[in-house]
């Protein structure tokens, strides 16, 4: 979903129309490469053969090896018509042609969305392909994957509406008493306690469909990541809190991203921690947001791995993740045609961790940490990244790492 996000958010800053197909059958077009045997079907069956299985040559669905055969068959298909597949995202082909026009294919499965910039390629490319597949033309994308899409001349607007609405109606919280922010502040949670336990089925419906959500609602991101943490064995605080988000959804329904138009492709970021936030194990939590323009299109809120001994590690350690996921979009871009130039800054409200990636000499601070996070030091001198201070007020990723107050809670949400 994040590659779908940079696309949507690149069509955009384009002014690009972004089209949509659906191939029927999908799975039953794919050829197999294993043997795979069956049993002859009812009315089928060879008088004096009865004994005997036949051998499939193309799949069936319900097979394993379905979906691969399929993906196979497609892959084949668009590299024999002359498209490149992204080396960083197998599911996102490109085709340059020798005027300039480009078309680009981002598939899922099945479904398949396409843009450019020459209106005349699209139609040629629905003829052709229907030659090979069977394809139903869904015309402009307005609804992927329960995604709302919205284009205008202005920019594409994102989002989840009437998902949030059946969410809302499948928990009996359609009638709920909103609130204006998803957790309440200082609200810490644990797997301890002697209170009640919940369905833990019921709990888990209700954070999967809340997951599914973050596409395109960062808001809730860091309150659906602390509450995915108690799925085992969930207890009425746990389900409260995540009941919560609910009344918040119910409040702000008609969230809407919004993606506009710019000839800036320049690709920034942010990042934070919060230090030792689990109080079971006093892990940290990381959070980051990638900006192109004005617009957030990757972010991240996740429970760093290692515990760290202070402020200043925890805030390298998310620069060292943060960074790791700006050199994947920078490949990602550059096979887009869309090469960044210089740096990509990151901002963090840590002036010791960002010290720590400059001077190797501060062994004090750098002696507990694990080799690999100093990976970023490599990209750093390679000039792939560059870190900036931010002053903690303007640091827009707090919402993906603690709990705000309504007037903090808005401010930044407002950035996104």
């Amino acid at each position: 979903m994040e590659t779908i996000r940079l696309v949507i958010s690149l069509e955009a800053q384009m002014k690009w129309k972004i089209y949509q197909l659906d191939a029927k059958s999908a799975f039953l077009n794919g050829y197999l490469e294993e043997e795979v045997y069956v049993e002859q079907p009812l009315g089928y069956v060879v008088d004096g053969h009865e004994d005997k299985v036949l051998r499939l040559k193309k799949a069936l669905y319900s097979l394993k090896q379905a979906p691969r055969a399929w993906n196979r068959c497609i892959d084949k298909y668009f590299q024999e018509n002359g498209f490149v597949s992204c080396p960083n995202e197998y599911a996102l082909y490109i085709k340059v042609y020798h005027n300039g026009d480009v078309l680009l294919i981002c598939l899922y499965v099945d479904y398949l969305i396409f843009t450019g910039n020459n209106l005349s390629l699209f139609d040629e490319l629905k003829k052709v392909i229907s030659f090979e597949f069977e394809m139903t033309d869904l015309s402009l994308m307005s609804y992927y994957l329960g995604i709302e899409v919205k284009q205008m001349e202005e920019g594409i607007f994102l989002s989840q509406t009437s998902y949030a609405k059946e969410i809302l109606k499948k928990f009996n919280m359609i009638d709920c008493n909103p609130v204006n922010t998803p957790m309440g502040i200082g609200l810490k949670l644990s797997k301890l306690g002697d209170e009640e336990k919940e369905n833990r089925t019921l709990f888990k419906s209700l954070v999967g469909s809340l997951k599914y959500l973050t596409c395109t609602r960062s808001d809730i991101l860091y309150t659906v990541g602390v509450v995915s943490r108690f799925m085992e064995t969930p207890t009425s605080t746990h389900m409260k809190v995540a009941k919560r988000i609910l009344r918040y959804l119910k409040c702000m329904l008609d969230f809407r991203m919004f993606y506009t138009s710019s000839d800036d492709y320049t690709l920034k970021g942010f990042c934070d921690s919060e230090f030792a936030g689990d109080i079971d194990n006093r892990k940290t939590t990381s959070g980051f947001v990638f900006f192109m323009v004005d617009c957030a299109m990757s972010w991240c809120s996740k429970k760093q791995t290692i515990v760290t001994l202070s402020t200043c590690e925890s805030e390298y350690v998310a620069a060292t993740s943060c960074t790791c996921h700006s050199i994947w979009l920078r490949k990602l871009l550059k096979g887009l045609h869309l090469s960044q130039v210089e740096a990509t800054e990151i901002r963090i409200d840590n002036k010791s961790a960002q010290a720590l990636t400059r001077n190797p000499m501060f062994h004090d601070q750098r002696n507990n940490i694990d080799t690999r996070y100093h990976f970023i030091r490599e990209c750093i001198a390679n000039k792939e990244v560059e870190l900036k201070f931010v002053k903690t007020q303007d640091q827009v990723t707090d919402i993906f790492t603690k709990p705000l107050k309504f007037e903090d809670f808005r401010r930044l949400w407002s950035r996104l």
